[in-house]
Protein backbone atom coordinates (compact mmCIF):
# COMPACT_ATOMS: atom_id res chain seq x y z
CA UNK A 1 0.00 0.00 0.00
CA UNK A 2 3.10 2.92 0.80
CA UNK A 3 4.89 2.13 -2.72
CA UNK A 4 1.49 1.97 -4.63
CA UNK A 5 0.36 5.20 -3.03
CA UNK A 6 3.73 6.88 -2.77
CA UNK A 7 3.86 5.24 -6.98
CA UNK A 8 0.82 7.27 -7.67
CA UNK A 9 1.10 10.53 -4.45
CA UNK A 10 4.69 10.98 -6.38
CA UNK A 11 4.10 11.16 -10.05
CA UNK A 12 1.07 13.35 -9.41
CA UNK A 13 3.00 15.83 -7.56
CA UNK A 14 5.84 16.04 -9.77
CA UNK A 15 3.77 16.55 -12.40
CA UNK A 16 1.78 19.45 -11.30
CA UNK A 17 5.13 21.07 -10.31
CA UNK A 18 6.57 20.24 -13.62
CA UNK A 19 4.39 20.06 -16.44
CA UNK A 20 1.16 20.95 -15.24
CA UNK A 21 0.16 22.85 -18.20
CA UNK A 22 1.34 20.08 -20.28
CA UNK A 23 0.13 17.33 -18.41
CA UNK A 24 -3.92 18.74 -18.41
CA UNK A 25 -3.84 19.36 -22.01
CA UNK A 26 -5.64 16.88 -24.09
CA UNK A 27 -6.53 16.58 -27.70
CA UNK A 28 -9.34 19.18 -27.82
CA UNK A 29 -8.45 21.40 -24.92
CA UNK A 30 -6.23 22.81 -22.12
CA UNK A 31 -5.52 25.12 -19.33
CA UNK A 32 -7.92 26.69 -18.02
CA UNK A 33 -11.00 24.49 -19.12
CA UNK A 34 -9.45 21.60 -18.37
CA UNK A 35 -7.45 21.68 -14.82
CA UNK A 36 -6.94 18.18 -13.37
CA UNK A 37 -4.86 15.49 -15.26
CA UNK A 38 -5.26 11.92 -15.76
CA UNK A 39 -3.90 8.89 -14.29
CA UNK A 40 -2.40 8.14 -17.88
CA UNK A 41 -1.65 11.82 -18.24
CA UNK A 42 -0.06 11.99 -15.02
CA UNK A 43 2.45 8.24 -14.72
CA UNK A 44 3.35 7.73 -18.52
CA UNK A 45 3.78 11.06 -20.27
CA UNK A 46 6.85 13.51 -18.72
CA UNK A 47 10.18 12.87 -16.98
CA UNK A 48 10.78 12.63 -14.12
CA UNK A 49 7.63 11.59 -12.84
CA UNK A 50 6.76 8.41 -15.01
CA UNK A 51 10.91 7.01 -14.00
CA UNK A 52 9.28 7.93 -10.28
CA UNK A 53 6.31 6.21 -10.68
CA UNK A 54 7.92 3.10 -12.65
CA UNK A 55 10.14 2.53 -9.96
CA UNK A 56 8.03 2.55 -6.87
CA UNK A 57 5.49 0.25 -8.73
CA UNK A 58 7.94 -2.11 -9.38
CA UNK A 59 8.26 -2.39 -5.95
CA UNK A 60 4.85 -3.35 -5.42
CA UNK A 61 5.31 -6.33 -7.08
CA UNK A 62 6.62 -8.78 -4.48
CA UNK A 63 4.45 -7.77 -2.36
CA UNK A 64 1.43 -8.15 -4.63
CA UNK A 65 2.05 -11.35 -5.47
CA UNK A 66 3.13 -12.64 -1.83
CA UNK A 67 -0.48 -11.63 -0.98
CA UNK A 68 -1.74 -13.48 -3.66
CA UNK A 69 0.15 -16.27 -2.46
CA UNK A 70 -0.94 -16.40 1.67
CA UNK A 71 -4.88 -16.18 0.33
CA UNK A 72 -4.05 -19.46 -1.62
CA UNK A 73 -2.52 -20.95 1.56
CA UNK A 74 -5.54 -19.51 3.56
CA UNK A 75 -8.10 -20.96 1.53
CA UNK A 76 -6.55 -24.00 -0.48
CA UNK A 77 -7.90 -26.55 2.11
CA UNK A 78 -11.53 -25.41 2.73
CA UNK A 79 -11.59 -23.94 -0.90
CA UNK A 80 -9.41 -25.43 -2.94
CA UNK A 81 -11.02 -24.49 -6.26
CA UNK A 82 -12.03 -20.81 -4.94
CA UNK A 83 -8.24 -20.46 -4.23
CA UNK A 84 -6.77 -21.34 -7.90
CA UNK A 85 -9.20 -19.00 -8.90
CA UNK A 86 -8.43 -16.46 -6.83
CA UNK A 87 -4.07 -17.13 -7.15
CA UNK A 88 -5.02 -17.05 -10.81
CA UNK A 89 -6.91 -13.98 -11.60
CA UNK A 90 -5.30 -12.39 -8.92
CA UNK A 91 -2.01 -13.10 -11.00
CA UNK A 92 -3.22 -11.77 -14.29
CA UNK A 93 -4.59 -9.09 -12.72
CA UNK A 94 -0.72 -8.19 -11.75
CA UNK A 95 0.43 -9.03 -15.02
CA UNK A 96 -2.06 -6.54 -16.67
CA UNK A 97 -0.87 -4.02 -14.18
CA UNK A 98 2.29 -4.18 -15.82
CA UNK A 99 1.01 -3.84 -19.30
CA UNK A 100 -1.11 -0.50 -18.10
CA UNK A 101 2.04 0.78 -16.45
CA UNK A 102 4.77 0.27 -18.71
CA UNK A 103 2.90 0.84 -21.85
CA UNK A 104 1.79 3.96 -21.04
CA UNK A 105 -0.27 5.62 -23.34
CA UNK A 106 2.25 7.71 -24.94
CA UNK A 107 3.75 5.00 -26.27
CA UNK A 108 1.10 2.71 -27.74
CA UNK A 109 -2.30 4.48 -26.49
CA UNK A 110 -4.49 0.91 -27.55
CA UNK A 111 -2.22 -1.46 -25.83
CA UNK A 112 -2.34 0.82 -22.79
CA UNK A 113 -6.47 0.83 -23.15
CA UNK A 114 -6.23 -2.98 -24.05
CA UNK A 115 -4.33 -3.60 -20.71
CA UNK A 116 -6.60 -1.31 -18.57
CA UNK A 117 -9.93 -2.77 -19.58
CA UNK A 118 -8.77 -5.79 -18.74
CA UNK A 119 -7.16 -5.00 -15.80
CA UNK A 120 -10.65 -3.60 -14.70
CA UNK A 121 -12.89 -6.74 -16.27
CA UNK A 122 -10.26 -9.55 -13.70
CA UNK A 123 -10.84 -6.55 -10.99
CA UNK A 124 -14.70 -7.84 -10.88
CA UNK A 125 -14.43 -11.70 -10.14
CA UNK A 126 -11.06 -10.80 -8.30
CA UNK A 127 -12.76 -8.49 -5.33
CA UNK A 128 -15.79 -10.86 -5.46
CA UNK A 129 -14.01 -13.69 -4.81
CA UNK A 130 -12.55 -12.14 -1.91
CA UNK A 131 -15.52 -10.93 -0.59
CA UNK A 132 -16.82 -14.58 -0.24
CA UNK A 133 -13.44 -15.53 1.30
CA UNK A 134 -12.39 -12.47 4.18
CA UNK A 135 -15.08 -13.70 6.32
CA UNK A 136 -12.63 -16.46 8.17
CA UNK A 137 -8.99 -16.45 9.07
CA UNK A 138 -6.73 -18.83 11.11
CA UNK A 139 -4.41 -15.72 11.47
CA UNK A 140 -6.78 -13.75 13.57
CA UNK A 141 -9.68 -14.81 16.34
CA UNK A 142 -11.31 -11.48 16.14
CA UNK A 143 -15.24 -12.41 14.32
CA UNK A 144 -16.35 -9.04 15.25
CA UNK A 145 -13.09 -7.33 13.59
CA UNK A 146 -13.48 -9.98 10.08
CA UNK A 147 -17.15 -9.30 9.85
CA UNK A 148 -16.62 -5.28 10.06
CA UNK A 149 -13.62 -5.83 7.49
CA UNK A 150 -15.64 -7.32 5.08
CA UNK A 151 -18.75 -4.67 5.46
CA UNK A 152 -15.25 -2.22 4.52
CA UNK A 153 -15.03 -4.84 1.57
CA UNK A 154 -18.25 -4.35 0.25
CA UNK A 155 -18.51 -0.44 0.71
CA UNK A 156 -14.85 -0.47 -1.22
CA UNK A 157 -16.12 -2.32 -4.01
CA UNK A 158 -19.63 -0.48 -4.83
CA UNK A 159 -17.44 2.30 -4.66
CA UNK A 160 -15.14 1.44 -6.92
CA UNK A 161 -17.60 -0.14 -9.59
CA UNK A 162 -20.08 2.97 -8.87
CA UNK A 163 -17.43 5.21 -10.07
CA UNK A 164 -16.93 3.60 -13.35
CA UNK A 165 -20.82 4.57 -14.76
CA UNK A 166 -19.79 8.81 -14.48
CA UNK A 167 -16.22 7.83 -15.86
CA UNK A 168 -17.47 6.33 -19.20
CA UNK A 169 -20.03 9.38 -19.25
CA UNK A 170 -17.59 12.02 -18.80
CA UNK A 171 -14.95 10.42 -20.84
CA UNK A 172 -17.90 10.09 -24.01
CA UNK A 173 -18.15 14.22 -23.28
CA UNK A 174 -14.92 14.63 -23.76
CA UNK A 175 -14.43 12.13 -26.71
CA UNK A 176 -17.60 12.39 -29.12
CA UNK A 177 -19.02 15.37 -27.77
CA UNK A 178 -16.25 17.40 -27.31
CA UNK A 179 -17.29 19.12 -24.21
CA UNK A 180 -15.01 21.67 -22.32
CA UNK A 181 -13.90 20.01 -18.90
CA UNK A 182 -15.23 16.88 -19.17
CA UNK A 183 -11.90 15.37 -19.17
CA UNK A 184 -11.29 16.92 -15.78
CA UNK A 185 -14.14 15.18 -14.35
CA UNK A 186 -13.37 12.13 -16.14
CA UNK A 187 -9.56 12.59 -14.52
CA UNK A 188 -11.04 12.75 -10.81
CA UNK A 189 -13.22 9.43 -11.45
CA UNK A 190 -9.89 7.53 -12.68
CA UNK A 191 -8.23 8.83 -9.59
CA UNK A 192 -11.15 7.93 -7.57
CA UNK A 193 -10.28 4.15 -8.83
CA UNK A 194 -7.14 4.16 -7.73
CA UNK A 195 -7.56 4.85 -4.43
CA UNK A 196 -10.51 2.73 -3.70
CA UNK A 197 -8.47 -0.24 -5.64
CA UNK A 198 -5.96 0.48 -3.21
CA UNK A 199 -7.79 0.31 -0.42
CA UNK A 200 -9.46 -2.62 -1.14
CA UNK A 201 -6.27 -4.51 -1.13
CA UNK A 202 -4.49 -2.64 1.93
CA UNK A 203 -7.45 -4.07 4.03
CA UNK A 204 -6.25 -7.61 3.11
CA UNK A 205 -4.12 -6.16 6.94
CA UNK A 206 -6.63 -7.43 9.20
CA UNK A 207 -7.27 -11.24 7.70
CA UNK A 208 -3.37 -11.82 7.91
CA UNK A 209 -2.93 -9.57 11.30
CA UNK A 210 -1.21 -11.85 13.53
CA UNK A 211 0.81 -13.64 10.72
CA UNK A 212 4.50 -14.47 11.62
CA UNK A 213 6.80 -15.12 8.44
CA UNK A 214 10.35 -16.54 9.67
CA UNK A 215 13.51 -18.16 7.94
CA UNK A 216 14.32 -21.01 10.09
CA UNK A 217 17.55 -22.89 9.70
CA UNK A 218 17.44 -26.73 9.68
CA UNK A 219 18.09 -29.02 12.13
CA UNK A 220 21.44 -30.50 11.79
CA UNK A 221 21.73 -34.13 10.85
CA UNK A 222 22.27 -36.66 13.12
CA UNK A 223 25.25 -37.80 13.21
CA UNK A 224 25.88 -41.21 12.57
CA UNK A 225 27.18 -44.41 15.16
Amino acid sequence: MVCASSAFLGALVIGLQLHYHKIVQNEHFGYPDEWFPSVSATIGDRYPGRNVFQLLIALTCPSRLLLHALWYVLLSRAAPTRAKALFGIGFLRTITCGGWVYVTSSDDHDVHDVMMIAYMLLTLPYMLLLLKSGDKSPFTHNTKELVANRSRRKWVFLMFFGSIPPMIYFFISHKVHKVAGAYTSYAFFEWALIVFDVMFDSLAMVEFKALDLAVLPGKPDEQRE
